[in-house]
């Protein structure tokens, strides 16, 4: 394992902000909500208890070519549009096809192809279920074709780790730099499931808001008023690749990525460690592989979900980590902006902490009412300037499944 420094040379995104990462970023500066209305019939059609959710500013099937959106899930949709940005915003690097590698990530995968495909079968019989239908639900669906659009044949990894997916495959694509197994790596994480059977399955589980008469306003993290997250949607993508390969193709290099730790709560399939023992132990993890202290961090992205139990839960891990200091770190909960995109959030939040090191300023917190004593975090409603110097920040990411990943970025 080598000593190479991991730089970001590119960054796409379609979001609930946005269908770029400038234009994600620019709103969530503006303190715009994504979250809206489901204008379907289905909502009505099957009662759903929650009828809102953050869906993506821009159908990613606009934006591709008809034939190709054809033959992909909307989720390796999004994958592909948010990838062609952060790869023309790299300056699409001339590497080595067999130098070239994909680690990326989804929570649930082609959710929309496998129920659309049972309902087929269902009503129209076997004969009417697409061939394609297996290439296009299965979870390596995006990474798989990341790897044909892009010529990558160094490898493609697929990580399905819940909520901490991207964060992972971020950390995992560091780790095969490192090992120099490849020389650029496409890394990031997509979903797209605002689908009535997981609007269902999440309301009956109590984890998602209620708050149907005021959409914009029910993600609300740190709020002692919140009552559960927002389903989100759509994708973040890094081109990560080691500072060597960036200087000698004068690449422009946005931060670089420091540490990452990945560990696992071993406690209960949804919930976490109420401890938050694998949260502190991963943050910990990602500032050793950074050779930095808890007293170097000047900014945390927290995963921040807006749930009653998972908040105060990530506040006790980082105070175990950073002691009473964490009270005192600009902290950013961009879940009420955008929703909780599951799989493809971590990459979206690991682009915003990226932003908010270059522009030197924390994106607001919106819709914090009450803040509530047990998540003390030093939340804002506006951007809040970061201390002049060398940045260093974490963005969380835990799911269900006890996975914890949380990665490291420093400026350059």
């Amino acid at each position: 394992m080598s000593n190479s420094r991991i730089v970001v040379t590119g960054i796409g995104a379609s979001s609930p902000l946005g269908g770029t990462a400038p234009e994600s970023w620019s709103a969530l500066l503006d303190g715009v909500s994504g979250a809206a209305t489901l204008e379907y019939d289905w909502v009505e059609q099957n009662q759903l208890p929650v009828t809102f959710a953050a869906q993506a500013k821009v159908r990613p099937d606009t934006v591709l070519e008809r034939p190709i959106a054809k033959r992909l899930d909307p989720s390796a949709q999004f994958a592909l549009v948010a990838a062609k940005e952060a790869w023309a915003d790299a300056g699409s690097p001339d590497v080595d096809p067999e130098r070239l590698g994909v680690d990326f990530a989804t929570g649930i995968g082609g959710l929309w192809t496998l129920l659309d495909a049972a309902d087929t079968l269902r009503e129209k019989g076997p004969r009417r279920v697409m061939p394609m239908t297996v290439p296009m639900l299965m979870p390596n669906a995006a990474a798989g074709n990341l790897s044909l659009h892009f010529n990558a044949r160094a490898y493609a990894r697929t990580v399905a780790s819940a909520c901490a997916s991207s964060t992972e495959s971020i950390v995992n694509a560091v780790e095969h730099l490192r090992a120099g197994l490849a020389d650029v790596v496409i890394a990031g994480g997509t979903e797209a499931v605002i689908h009535p059977v997981t609007i269902a399955a999440f309301a009956s589980m109590q984890a998602l808001s209620r708050r149907n008469d005021d959409p914009a306003t029910a993600s609300r993290p740190g709020s002692i008023d919140r009552d559960g997250f927002v389903m989100g949607e759509g994708a973040g993508v890094l081109i990560l690749e080691t500072e060597e390969h960036a200087r000698a193709r004068g690449a422009k290099i946005y931060a670089a990525v420091v540490g990452g730790g990945v560990t696992a709560d071993s406690y209960h399939i949804t919930a976490n460690d109420p401890e938050g023992l694998g949260a502190a132990r991963a943050v910990r993890m990602a500032l050793e592989m950074a050779g930095a202290s808890p007293d170097d961090v000047t900014h945390i992205n927290a995963h921040a979900t807006s749930t009653p139990v998972g908040d105060p839960n990530e506040y006790q891990a980082l105070r175990a980590v950073f002691g009473t200091r964490v009270d005192d770190i600009p902290v950013s909960a961009t879940k009420a902006s955008t929703g909780h995109l599951l799989g493809g959030t971590g990459a979206l939040e690991a682009i915003f902490t990226i932003l908010a090191i270059r522009d030197r300023q924390a994106p607001p917190t919106i819709n914090l009412t009450t803040q509530d004593p047990e998540v003390p975090f030093r939340l804002s409603g506006s951007p809040t300037p970061l201390d002049a110097g060398d940045q260093l920040a974490i963005s969380n990411s835990f799911g269900f499944g006890g996975h914890n990943a949380v990665a490291a970025f420093a400026s350059v």
